[in-house]
């Protein structure tokens, strides 16, 4: 039920996407083009658009919060500050998947160089768009090498905790960082 849900949010996202790239053509020899200096409504045109200057808010649609309700994004659709700080941490490791609209990060297994008979995996998920502990979650992988096969193995929970608390820290980095430049 729910894969059908988010088919159909992406549907209705790709087209609504697909309509406004293609509103703002005009054909060349239309006669109802305007010429230098008329009216230009209707054409490539905010006011002309029928959903007026500010375009259409899809949050505010679907009973989410509305633009002016988030801070620290830029053009993702997580926190910033988290992304990058995601990212950043776990920069050692080879990206699988990454998907700043939707705050996941998924690496590909990675083998350390002292340990060649162990690896590695993490997902990163981010939560929100707000900076703050509950807005990130952590899964860690490790799978172990023996006879050839690799084996699931345990991941202690402090390991995890210490993981995700690296990533809180360098986002608050950043965020001062941020502030400090523009102050």
């Amino acid at each position: 039920m729910t894969l059908k849900i988010w088919t159909s949010a992406a549907v209705l996202v790709s087209a609504i996407a697909l309509t406004g790239c293609l509103g703002g053509i005009s054909p060349v020899d239309d006669p109802d083009t305007p010429e230098p200096g008329q009216s230009n409504r209707g054409y490539n045109n905010p006011e002309g658009s029928i959903f007026g200057g500010d375009g259409i808010d899809l949050l505010d649609l679907f009973g989410g919060k509305g633009k002016s309700d988030y801070r620290g994004g830029g053009g993702i659709g997580v926190n910033s500050f988290l992304w990058r700080a995601s990212l950043d941490t776990i920069a050692f490791m080879p990206l699988s998947s990454a998907d700043p609209f939707g705050g996941v990060i998924i690496t590909d297994w990675y083998t350390p160089p002292e340990t060649p008979d162990e690896r590695f995996k993490i997902n990163v998920y981010i939560l929100g768009r707000q900076l703050r502990a509950d807005g990130l979650r952590v899964a860690l992988f490790r799978q172990n090498r023996s006879d050839g096969r690799w084996t699931e193995a345990k991941i202690g929970e402090q390991t995890v905790i210490k993981l995700e608390n690296e990533i809180l820290a360098r986002a608050r980095q950043l965020r001062v960082a941020t502030r400090a430049d523009t102050d």
